[in-house]
């Protein structure tokens, strides 16, 4: 990915509380267990799907409240370590990146 783009990639896992990004698919993440992607892609966390982390568990941990597409689901961490998400960067975030 190029420094001049105005995404950054990052696991669902990783997603603000209220943060919205996209789909960029699924990546196993050192889980050993295959039925997990496949019920992940199963559950619609599709490439190109829009996503928001809604909300966190107690003291910021399990489950996580997730919306993708029109649907809301309740995952573990290990699940959402596995989706891959493309956030926009906020063109004022940009800004303060750069050097004065």
């Amino acid at each position: 990915m190029s420094p001049a783009s105005n995404t950054s990639p990052i696991r669902l896992s990783e997603l603000p509380q209220g943060a919205r990004g996209t789909v960029l698919g699924l990546n196993p993440a050192g889980v050993p267990d295959p039925q997990l992607l496949r019920r992940l892609s199963e559950l619609g966390f599709l490439p190109g799907e829009p996503v928001q982390l809604m909300r966190r568990g107690p003291g910021g941990r399990e489950p996580l409240a997730v919306q993708v597409g029109e649907t809301f689901f309740a995952l573990r961490q290990i699940e959402a370590q596995c989706v891959e998400v493309s956030v926009e960067v906020a063109a004022d975030a940009r800004a303060q990146r750069r050097p004065a």
